[in-house]
């Protein structure tokens, strides 16, 4: 009975990542005006992936992957992940999103979550944004997380805003890597509660993706401010190759070398 729930939570957690995935596909290439290219990848062990990427005149590159693997994780890895000593098989589904405008009006945005079992079971992600110049709708983009981590646990948004300040955070530049969010791991409270929270998330951000490029796609911008983007980009790039447990993860497990690579900018400059 245990592992008949077990496998429904994980079958779940798979269809949501995945309807939000087509959501977030329609939404951008309807605005965009051009089709994602669809890219199938297999896992080393098992399972795999798709890698939805975007070359476009509003997203200048964006990516939607999905992936659903399994496998037995290395021996350092057991020492790291929570239940993995005790068996170091595991399952994960997940799903990243990383868009990069071509405008610098609008920033760049990304989302990630993830729901990953060992002996143990858990969500893990978050979402933020790295805006070049200021981004009006900054303090409303806040408010609307607060309010959904009000939902789940008055308690948690401060400790998920600050643990998304100190994670995306360039230690080597002593600077921020943009302008936050929230970032969050280990949820595995009750799964239905914990499940809810993670939609709310993916769909707040669907929904500020959706009114962020339709309000700024068409504003009027400079050499100056793309010059700005372009060496912005440079940070997102540092910390990405220097920082990212997720990019570690993935190299690590033997994911796709493309689609953990999809985050980094298309283009970026260094003084």
């Amino acid at each position: 009975m245990e592992h008949r729930v077990i496998d429904s939570q994980f079958n779940q957690a798979k269809d949501g990542f995945e309807d939000l995935r087509n959501q977030l596909i329609k939404i951008i290439s309807e605005i965009d005006g051009k089709e994602f290219i669809n890219t199938n990848w297999d896992h080393r062990h098992e399972g795999g992936g798709t890698m939805a990427k975007i070359k476009g005149l509003v997203v200048e590159k964006g990516g939607v992957n999905i992936s659903t693997v399994s496998g037995k994780f290395n021996s350092e890895m057991q020492n790291k992940i929570p239940g993995a000593k005790k068996d170091p098989q595991y399952k994960a589904t997940g799903i990243s999103v990383v868009l990069h405008p071509v405008s610098p009006k609008i920033p760049s945005m990304h989302f990630n979550t993830r729901f990953l079992m060992t002996t143990e079971k858990w969500f893990g992600g978050g979402m933020d944004i790295t805006p070049c110049l200021d981004f009006k709708s900054l303090d409303s983009y806040h408010d609307g997380l607060e309010k959904i981590c009000n939902g789940y646990d008055p308690k948690k948004y401060l400790e998920f805003k600050k643990w998304c300040d100190d994670y995306f955070y360039l230690p080597h530049r002593n600077e921020p890597r943009g302008a936050g969010g929230i970032f969050f791991d280990y949820l595995k409270n009750n799964w239905e509660t914990d499940f809810k929270f993670i939609k709310n998330i993916g769909n707040y951000f669907r929904d500020l993706v959706e009114t962020t490029l339709l309000e700024l796609k068409d504003e009027k911008w400079t050499e100056e401010e793309k010059n700005i983007q372009l060496i912005k980009r440079s940070r997102y790039a540092e910390f990405n190759l220097l920082h990212d447990r997720g990019t570690k993860f993935g190299l690590e497990t033997g994911g796709n070398i493309d689609a953990i690579l999809m985050s980094m900018p298309p283009l970026a400059k260094w003084d």
